[in-house]
């Protein structure tokens, strides 16, 4: 492998993780002005308009024929549209510090699909760690008590079910990054988000009889910065950025800078937001990550059969 593409997807991933750090507090502040739901079509909204920008002026060139978009859409499926999901409305419910440990589980599922699908092997240390990381993770729930009725289990189910999709796309995205263009999956992944959200969203409000208040949310100016962020920033170059990292280094070792993410959202929930943060969900997130980081750093030779 080149090395000057390596040191670039590695750069990638880590501009990647503190994007996806901030998005959990961006999230929760678009919230307080409009529902998940709307604010979902709005971000993707703002990140179809900007990626078609360069379209619409043949600054790129699309190659995606019918039959493409039905091998690419299993992988905007993943990611954008179920992980934006369960992770929007995943945050009406748990905190954004909540939310981004559970989110460092994401190397965990995805070293166990590669393995699978992609036949990357991990060694017996690889293993012991990730006993070590899922046991934080199982800490932090005995710590917090698990309660079926409780509001913050249903926060924690769904943000769990956002990580297993982002893990989905890591695997489905290494495989296809090889096959396509960057800035075609991109945009099909883009495209995609807008279509489906804006559909749902159209849909909730036709229902309930409040298609007027549509756009409302954009006369909150906290909402206006916030969606921009998230439709540009954590929607779009997000996911060229992993699309890349993803086209040059294995899916298992580039999940793992989703732990990065974790720190800077639960840094961010504290000091923004005003979040209360236990001693237990530090012990736990610092278990979460010591494992994380011996998955990928106490095999050099981790390779693809």
């Amino acid at each position: 492998m080149d090395s000057k593409r390596k040191k670039l997807a590695y750069i990638a991933a880590l501009l990647y993780a503190f994007i996806i750090g901030f998005s959990f507090i961006f999230v929760k502040l678009a919230l307080l002005a409009a529902d998940p739901l709307n604010t979902l079509a709005h971000r993707f909204t703002v990140a179809f308009l900007v990626a078609s920008i360069p379209i619409v002026f043949g600054w790129i060139k699309l190659n995606i024929k019918p039959r493409d978009m039905l091998l690419i859409l299993p992988l905007t499926l993943f990611y954008p549209t179920m992980f934006f999901a369960f992770q929007t409305f995943g945050l009406v419910y748990a905190s954004s510090s909540e939310a981004g440990i559970i989110q460092a589980t994401v190397p965990i599922f995805t070293l166990i699909l590669a393995t699978y699908f992609l036949k990357e092997h991990t060694n017996r240390w690889q293993k012991l760690c990730i006993v070590l990381s899922v046991t934080g993770v199982i800490y932090i729930f005995t710590m917090q008590g698990i309660a079926i009725e409780s509001t913050n289990f249903k926060g924690t189910i769904l943000i769990l079910f956002s990580t297993l999709s982002v893990s989905g796309y890591n695997i489905v995205a290494r495989s296809l990054t090889k096959k396509y263009k960057l800035s075609d999956l991109t945009y099909m992944m883009t495209a995609i988000g807008f279509l489906c959200f804006n559909l749902f969203s159209l849909i909730h409000h036709a229902v309930n009889g409040s298609i007027h208040l549509y756009f409302q949310p954009f006369t909150n100016m906290t909402f206006l910065i916030s969606i921009v962020f998230l439709g540009v920033l954590s929607s779009l170059i997000t996911s060229f950025l992993s699309n890349y990292a993803l086209s040059q280094i294995e899916a298992s070792k580039i999940s793992v800078f989703s732990n990065l993410a974790t720190f800077i959202a639960i840094m961010a929930g504290v000091v923004f937001l005003h979040e209360k943060l236990a001693y237990f969900h530090i012990i736990g997130a610092i278990m979460i990550v010591l494992g994380l980081l011996g998955t990928t750093f106490l095999d050099k030779e981790t390779k693809t059969a």
